[in-house]
């Protein structure tokens, strides 16, 4: 499939097809070898760490049961 490209402003930009609209208003770009590559943006520490605040008030209010290390024969 081939994409348009034109002039906006003093930028380069891509017509993208329907068939690949990104549902998202950012896209990371990068290029690896001789490709462009666009994809949705990572999710950042931020957003992580945002969603860890809606955990509800007991989870894990017990800790964390940590297993013994197992016996291993060595190499």
């Amino acid at each position: 499939m081939e994409a348009k490209i034109f002039q906006s402003g003093n930028s380069q930009a891509v017509r993208i097809p329907k068939e690949f609209r990104f549902d998202v208003n950012t896209v990371e770009i990068f290029k690896r070898g001789d490709e462009l590559v666009l994809r949705p943006r990572p999710a950042n520490l931020a957003v992580a760490l945002s969603k860890l605040g809606a955990m509800p008030d007991d989870f894990m209010q017990e800790g964390r049961v940590d297993e013994m290390p197992q016996a291993r024969v060595e190499f």
